[in-house]
């Protein structure tokens, strides 16, 4: 048959529970909040100079960056004008080794004539 054991686990909970007062629960939230906020408010300032800190580095490292990109370039033209050099040096040497061939073809041409 149907028993008291048969009845719900949860009847009767509700009417169990004290009634909530308001202006404690005000009170307990602010008291909560006065304890931790003061904590968050420094971590907040602190996170916010970080990112500040953050901030100006990454400009400067940005900075750096576009000097090191200046000097690869820099060092990209030398190496131009080093290699222009060294090819013209070998057009001199091929000019003058052209007119040192063409004075003895002219000195071996006068011999073959006389």
């Amino acid at each position: 048959g149907v028993g008291p054991s048969d009845a719900s686990p949860d009847e009767g909970v509700v009417e169990d529970l004290p009634l909530i007062d308001e202006k404690a629960v005000e009170q307990l939230t602010e008291g909560l909040i006065s304890h931790y906020l003061p904590d968050l408010q420094r971590s907040k300032s602190a996170l916010q100079e970080l990112t500040q800190n953050q901030e100006v580095l990454l400009e400067t490292l940005e900075q750096e960056i576009s000097k090191f990109k200046e000097c690869n370039s820099i060092l990209d033209i030398n190496a131009l004008f080093s290699e222009a050099k060294h090819y013209h040096n070998k057009l001199v040497n091929i000019r003058n080794e052209m007119m040192m061939l063409h004075e003895k073809t002219s000195k071996l041409k006068v011999s073959g004539i006389n």
